[in-house]
């Protein structure tokens, strides 16, 4: 099957988080046709004999586009985060009759990472997490803390709020004074009414990214101090940035190298599996086609050239394992 086909047959089984259902039953089949053996419990894990892997996500954000091509890009929900790499990865595994390495496809990315989670604590080793880095190798991988806030003010009528406690308000001078301490984004920010009254509550998601030297802890410390002196604070995610400088990286160099592409490299600037996979002790490298800075929209888009060259790598990673492991003998 041709990438633009499979591409789209994958983004047509729409996989949300949580809902991942056929999406596994089509990989989990796709992946026995192909002679593998596979283990489909809750991600989808096939040749789980060896030690090093080539991971990715099933799951996407809720949809927002239709798959459409125009000749060089696909575009639609998925096609990018991360169905071009499952393509990738089936058209490369069409061409081995024997891969030297572990294939997992992951499911709950998009929201808690339960799946990189329970692969993590099963299985062991070196893995490819492969993400949209546009096939640049990512060596700096951000941390990240996450927290929801819920600011608290007094209500009292819009023509009055000397007497009141505008939350929004509040919450506002909470973000001027947060940005002295670190860069976040502010993801989601509610509150007010059609009421025509100082608003009691603005509830707010912040997500604050750390380089790999920067410290969560003591950045969460100073976040809570002063957070909590306007509300209610939840923490939902924190997690170390990381180095990819160990062998998974040096593999994937080579096999760039073998199939004729430029080695290049950038930063991941988001969360991914790859967090869970090294916190359990892996050595992991993300890398992938597709360009970070349209997903999760309605113009998430993915080279079809992308694909095709990361199935290449995938093909050339297999030689490259096969010398490695014996230049380990």
């Amino acid at each position: 099957m041709d990438a633009v086909s499979l591409l789209e047959k994958l983004v047509n089984i729409e996989s949300p988080s949580g809902r991942e259902e056929e999406i596994a039953s089509f990989l989990s089949s796709y992946l026995k046709k192909l002679g593998l053996r596979v283990k489909d419990d809750y991600n989808v894990v096939a040749n789980p004999e060896v030690d090093f892997w080539i991971v990715t996500h099933m799951d996407t954000v809720a949809p927002k586009a239709k798959f459409k091509f125009d000749g060089k890009y696909a575009y639609g929900t998925g096609v990018c985060d991360a169905k071009g790499s499952i393509a990738a990865i089936l058209l490369a595994l069409e061409k081995l009759k024997k891969p030297k390495f572990g294939v997992a496809f992951l499911r709950d990315e998009e929201e808690t990472g339960m799946g990189s989670e329970l692969f993590a604590r099963e299985f062991s080793g070196k893995a490819i997490v492969m993400e949209p880095t546009s096939l640049k190798i990512a060596i700096e991988n951000y941390g990240v803390l996450e927290i929801d806030v819920k600011v608290k003010g007094k209500q009292t009528h819009g023509a009055t709020p000397e007497s009141g406690e505008n939350a929004i308000k509040k919450a506002i001078e909470m973000i001027e004074r947060l940005g002295t301490l670190h860069n976040f984004t502010i993801l989601k920010m509610k509150g007010g009414s059609d009421e025509y009254v100082i608003p009691d509550s603005c509830e707010l998601r912040l997500d604050f990214l750390l380089k790999p030297e920067e410290n969560v802890l003591e950045l969460k410390k100073k976040v809570l101090d002063l957070t909590s002196m306007y509300g209610n604070v939840e923490v939902l995610e924190e997690s170390e940035g990381f180095i990819s400088d160990g062998e998974a990286k040096f593999m994937l160099e080579a096999a760039m190298k073998a199939a004729g592409l430029r080695v290049d490299y950038t930063v991941m600037p988001s969360w991914t599996d790859a967090i869970n996979l090294r916190n359990a002790g892996w050595d992991v490298v993300v890398w992938g086609p597709g360009e970070l800075v349209y997903c999760h929209t309605p113009l998430e888009r993915i080279a079809i050239e992308e694909i095709e060259e990361a199935g290449k790598v995938i093909v050339a990673l297999n030689e490259v394992l096969k010398g490695w492991k014996q230049n380990k003998v």
